[in-house]
Order: structure tokens, then sequence, then C-alpha cells
């Protein structure tokens, strides 16, 4: 089975300013966003890779925009059921807003039982993500053979999902995992398992120094915004 390399996008106006994106239009990325989607195409330059597929939302396009430039042969493919969580009436707000809303402790303790009011619960989105992997894979495979490595540029929460789901921890526990802002993660499939290769890699430890002020022990929904 293929080797899946995921990307989430770029450093966003939302994360810089503790939005809860979503599904809202014209979520760009910033000025350090953009500078990560620019290194991204040497991050990834020992890579054959066979296609690419992204989020249909913009910081997703952008973000795999300079890599698409630097190998103008390789096929892009846009896919909805990698695109982000529908936070329904969520969306947009501060997340600042947001810690103290009920449900908020139940996204961060108990996420498989989480559903956001007029969106999507956290078990349909890691639901269609896992399918549209296994969809891909399959067609990675027919078409580029099993050793094939491709690209999907997806979201955080997306991508933790993604992760737990290969290794086979229960959704409830995806909150332990953390992949910043343009960080690659791979998981290799193989017929009877996959295996994580490399999680939230950015090639820069600046995030893991301390800050000013100390971490939040709650997970940031969406994903946080990485080093300063």
């Amino acid at each position: 089975m293929p080797t899946l390399i995921l990307v989430r996008h770029g450093r966003s106006t939302a994360n810089t300013a503790g939005l809860l994106a979503g599904w809202t239009p014209g979520v760009a990325l910033d000025e350090r966003g953009a500078a990560q989607a620019a290194a991204l195409p040497g991050r990834l330059s020992a890579l054959p890779l066979a296609e690419v597929v992204t989020s249909p939302l913009q910081r997703c396009q952008e973000t795999v925009a300079p890599l698409l430039a630097a190998r103008p042969g390789l096929r892009a493919h846009t896919e909805d059921r990698i695109g982000e969580c529908d936070y329904g009436d969520w969306s947009g707000r501060k997340l600042a807003e947001l810690t103290d809303e009920p449900l908020m402790e139940v996204v961060q303790r108990h996420p498989s039982a989480a559903a956001f009011p007029g969106g999507e619960s956290m078990r349909a989105m890691q639901t269609r993500a896992a399918e549209a992997v296994r969809e891909w894979n399959a067609r990675v495979a027919d078409e580029h053979g099993e050793d094939a490595v491709y690209l999907m540029c997806s979201h955080g929460d997306i991508i933790k999902s993604l992760v737990a789901e290969a290794l086979g921890l229960h959704l409830d526990l995806f909150q332990r995992i953390s992949v910043e802002p343009c960080s690659v993660t791979a998981i290799r499939y193989t017929r009877l398992r996959p295996f994580l290769v490399r999680l939230g890699d950015t090639g820069d430890f600046a995030s893991l120094a301390p800050r000013e002020e100390p971490p939040s022990g709650d997970a940031t929904v969406g994903g946080g915004v990485g080093a300063p």
C-alpha cells in the first residue's frame, strides 16, 4: 500500500486572529504561512510524489500552490472529505469565547461524543476522512504501484484523527496529538497495518522552547498556530 504524506496547511489569518475557521470562506495564509508554503517544495524534494490531494479550502489550496508550481507534471485533486471539520455555529467565532461553552469540555475530554451545533460530529469527521484515505490508497496503488508516495493537504483536526485511526487509538485520545501549521506527517500503509513514520515534522524546534505563557492543558480546536 502507498505511503501517505499529510501536510497541514500553513499558518492562516484565522490562526493568528484566534478564530475557529472551519469552512468559513476567504481564510487565507498569513505572511508566515505563505513562507511556510514556499519552503514546502524544498522540504519534499527527495520524495517522488505520485499525486497531490487537497482540501477544497483556500488555505490548503494556497499551501500546495508552490509545490505544484515546482512540479508542473504533478496532478492535483480536490477532495471534500478531507476538508475541515464542520464546526457549524462555532465557525468564525473566537476560540477564547468558546472556552466556557459546556460543549468545549466534551470536545477536549470525550470528543467521540461531541457534535457541533449546526455542524457535524467529530466521529463523522474522522469517518469521512478515513474513508477518503482508504479510497485514495487503493487508487494510487492501482495507478502508481504499491510503493507510491502521495500527499494530502488538510487540517489539524483531520490529520490528528487520521493519525489516531492509523495507530488504533480511540478518538477520545486524539486530542493528545499535535500537528503544527505546515507540518509533515507520514503514514505508511501495508496490507495488515499502518505505520506512523513521521508526526508533525516542521524541521523547526522553536515551538518546543519555553514560552512566556505556559501552554494550556487543553488542545486547540482546529490546531494551534505553531512557533511564534
